[in-house]
């Protein structure tokens, strides 16, 4: 089964809505990238995206790579916290060249991506999350495009309640199915 994609900028309530989708029995699996830098910041050397981004893209592609294969044997619906196409609209930000295996690499999803947009009354910048919340609504805009140029039907998830999106969530897979 393709793993559905929930994507969009920092600060949107997608670890929340990944962790509710978790409790109501569907597969999830979490964002590569902040378990990464997490784990990369504390190494002496760590590879971080804001010290080498082309490098920090290639440990995400092994995760999120190993996240899509471990979904596809999911029995249920599976999400995924972002996944390859992020890295080409994260790499496109930096000014880093996307290259035709990365593109090819973000295919293997299912057709719907589902993208939250970032709310100014959650948003909160950490070390995992240095962005302001400008360059939160820039980052979001480059998602959108990147997974639309990409193939993919980019879908808005309303706000509301975790439970709302929720349910805006399984009915939006219903109807596309």
């Amino acid at each position: 089964m393709e793993p559905i994609i929930i994507t969009g900028g920092p600060g949107a309530g997608k670890t929340t809505l990944l962790g509710a989708l978790g409790a109501r029995g569907y597969t999830t699996f979490p964002e590569a990238s902040r378990l990464l830098i997490r784990e990369q910041a504390a190494l002496p050397d760590g590879i971080l995206p804001w010290t080498d981004l082309p490098r920090f893209a290639a440990l995400c592609l092994d995760v999120m790579g190993q996240q899509r294969a471990e979904a596809q044997q999911s029995t249920t619906l599976a999400f995924v916290d972002r996944a390859i196409g992020d890295i080409c609209a994260y790499l496109t930000i930096g000014g880093v060249p996307v290259s035709e295996a990365y593109q090819a690499a973000a295919k293997g999803y299912h057709g719907t991506v589902l993208c939250c947009a970032p709310r100014a009354e959650i948003y909160v910048q950490d070390d995992e999350r240095p962005h302001s919340f400008e360059e939160a609504l820039q980052i979001h805009q480059q998602l959108v495009s990147t997974y639309q140029a990409l193939g993919y039907a980019v879908v808005e998830v309303p706000w509301g309640t975790v439970a709302e999106r929720v349910d805006w969530v399984v009915a939006c897979l219903t109807e596309t199915a």
